[in-house]
């Protein structure tokens, strides 16, 4: 009762928070009491307070693997906004810094020393370990972002695989594996791989009730889809997922063209530019990064108001980690994504083209099914996304309330006989031709091509004049991502019937297909608040923006990202609040003792200022 009462007293100075959600509170004891852990969050389910808090409960310093220099550095920084002794370990640091941290943590002056794998792994900061484990200045052992041990995940880092070295040489020391994305197969690898048998496990929901999901069907590129959805997000930070680095440039300049404040981001960049760009996007509001899967593991940043994929992502649980980076904070946040026929041929033929064994390309090709049938379920999206990470969602009769199927259900229909029709086209132009021709046959469309080869002779010419170019394409998306069609990537992409295509040809399958919905007219202006300022009165709103430009100023003379100092939310709950003295102040959610002091007196003065008939 002790520790509970401690923990909880450290949680409500230091971070700022009345309480503890979820199991929090019983992570925390367990792994201060010197219990080892797995914990499973969700993004912005406050994991990093699992290990924090015992690190500061225990006696002597927590050791944290984190995949990425950029994220260290920034969690470092944050604590120390909330005055906690923290400090990182990495290849930026000069000899005499570097060693100068190596002291302070050997004297007992830190509290969370952070490091990368491969510089755990040396033998020098191994020695170092065995150390402070003798003057017994080693509080516990956390492992970020652990389903990077998954061999078969798609952050894969083979040195995660060796950190059983922990628990080898050290194993009085309590160890705490946390991750965000993790299916019932990849936890039974870190399990396996990390060596955690006996460690509780704590598996928390995966839902983020504060994302709303939406997949619409790509028209063209989706450049004019996109615009339209980042005008409802001005002036807010959010990334964009393209499918390739060309794409990445491509797209990025046409948004800087329409006028949005848009930076690229993929690894074939000088690595200065890269670094600035990220920096750039960490320290600034209002930023678009878009980039390719390469940026985004463990972006710490908390107001990400949306993440938008231009392009289908390669499998839902990749789809789930990156959405995952919009909405940390807990406020309003939206994923975003376009997809269509293209895309699935295209990933498809990336898989079958690949150097994988057969065995890794079936497990690729089942995931990105999965996202498929994500994609294009009627039903609810977030039940659908659940699923397969083992969780049953139940829908009430109005919906989950963040989906596009439940706010707007999609029509179906009887797509059977245009199923049969489109099968029976491929099989009769001799399965050699991409989407674009048999649409060509059905559509009775006289091209070059056709007349070439014939085509216009076959049973199957002008049979789907009923439909048009647009709902065609929609069908044969559909019948790709039911696998009753696929494409061959030794053969230019040319379709060809599966085996589970026999029933639907023969008549003794029916199919329901989504509907098409009707392209939309283009809005040519942005729209008139964010999210984040969505139902704040005049007034509100007013502080609001006054508190984003204020803290905007603190961070470039820090030199910090501006969410170290406050979140979002943490500005918009005292804009809604309006205090008028420290005590006010203290009353709010993420106002530690700590920042209280650093700039509650600066803050009210500002926005007394700011005030309407202020004298300011």
């Amino acid at each position: 009762m002790r520790m509970e009462n401690a923990a909880l007293d450290l949680l409500r100075t230091v971070f700022g928070h009345a309480d503890f959600r979820g199991e929090q509170a019983e992570i925390v004891e367990h792994v201060a009491d010197g219990g080892d852990a797995l914990v499973l969050m969700p993004t912005g389910g406050g994991k990093s307070l699992c290990y924090q808090l015992p690190a500061m409960l225990r006696d002597g310093c927590a050791i944290v693997v984190s995949p990425l220099i950029a994220l260290m550095q920034d969690q470092v920084e944050a604590l120390h906004q909330q005055g906690v002794r923290a400090a990182c370990l990495n290849s930026t640091l000069d000899a005499e810094t570097a060693a100068k941290i190596e002291r302070e943590w050997l004297d007992g002056d830190l509290d969370l020393l952070y490091v990368a794998p491969e510089r755990l792994l040396g033998g020098r900061m191994l020695g170092l370990i065995e150390r402070a484990h003798a003057r017994g200045q080693v509080a516990l052992f956390a492992i970020d972002e652990a389903h990077c041990v998954s061999q078969w995940g798609h952050d894969f880092r083979p040195e995660y695989r060796q950190l059983t070295v922990l628990h080898e040489r050290w194993p009085d020391v309590p160890r705490i594996a946390l991750t965000a994305t993790a299916d019932a197969p990849t936890r039974r690898e870190i399990v396996e791989r990390l060596a955690l048998d006996d460690a509780r496990q704590f598996v928390s929901s995966f839902d983020r009730p504060n994302i709303r999901y939406t997949v619409v069907h790509k028209d063209g590129g989706g450049i004019r889809q996109l615009l339209d959805f980042l005008r409802r997000h001005d002036g807010e930070s959010g990334i964009v997922y393209a499918f390739s680095r060309r794409r990445v440039e491509t797209v990025a300049e046409q948004l800087v063209e329409a006028g949005i404040h848009a930076l690229p981001y993929h690894a074939g960049l000088p690595a200065e530019t890269r670094a600035a760009n990220q920096r750039h996007f960490l320290q600034a509001d209002g930023v678009v990064m878009v980039a390719t899967i390469a940026f985004g593991m463990g972006i710490d940043k908390p107001d990400v108001r949306f993440v938008a994929h231009i392009d289908l992502p390669k499998s839902i649980e990749g789809y789930y980690q990156e959405t995952g980076r919009a909405g940390r904070d807990g406020a309003a946040a939206e994923a975003w994504m376009s997809y269509g026929l293209g895309d699935v041929v295209n990933l498809r033929a990336l898989i079958d083209q690949g150097e994988a064994s057969d065995e890794r390309k079936q497990l690729e090709r089942g995931k990105l099914d999965a996202l498929l049938g994500y994609c294009e379920t009627t039903q609810c999206r977030r039940r659908n996304l659940l699923a397969w990470f083992g969780e049953h969602y139940e829908v009430g009769k109005a919906g989950c309330g963040g989906c596009d199927n439940c706010l707007e259900p999609p029509e179906t229909w009887d797509g059977t006989v245009a199923a049969r029709k489109a099968l029976s086209a491929v099989y009769r132009s001799g399965q050699r031709f991409g989407a674009g021709h048999v649409i060509d046959i059905l559509t009775g469309k006289t091209t070059d091509k056709v007349s070439q080869y014939g085509h216009d002779r076959l049973s199957t010419w002008a049979i789907g004049s009923d439909l048009d170019a647009r709902q065609w394409r929609g069908v044969f998306r559909q019948l790709l991502a039911a696998g009753l069609l696929e494409a061959d990537a030794e053969r230019y992409n040319a379709l060809r019937l599966t085996a589970t295509a026999g029933p639907v040809l023969r008549g003794e399958q029916s199919l329901s297909f989504r509907r098409e919905p009707e392209p939309r007219s283009r809005r040519g202006r942005r729209g008139s608040s964010s999210m984040l300022e969505a139902e704040l009165d005049s007034d509100a709103l007013a502080r609001f923006r006054a508190l984003r430009e204020w803290r905007s100023e603190l961070a470039r003379e820090q030199s910090v990202p501006a969410y170290v100092i406050f979140h979002d939310s943490t500005l918009r709950a005292i804009a809604e609040a309006d205090p008028s003295d420290a005590r006010d102040l203290a009353g709010i959610p993420g106002i530690g003792e700590r920042k209280l002091e650093r700039y509650g007196d600066d803050l009210l003065d500002h926005l007394a200022r700011s005030a309407p008939g202020s004298a300011a």
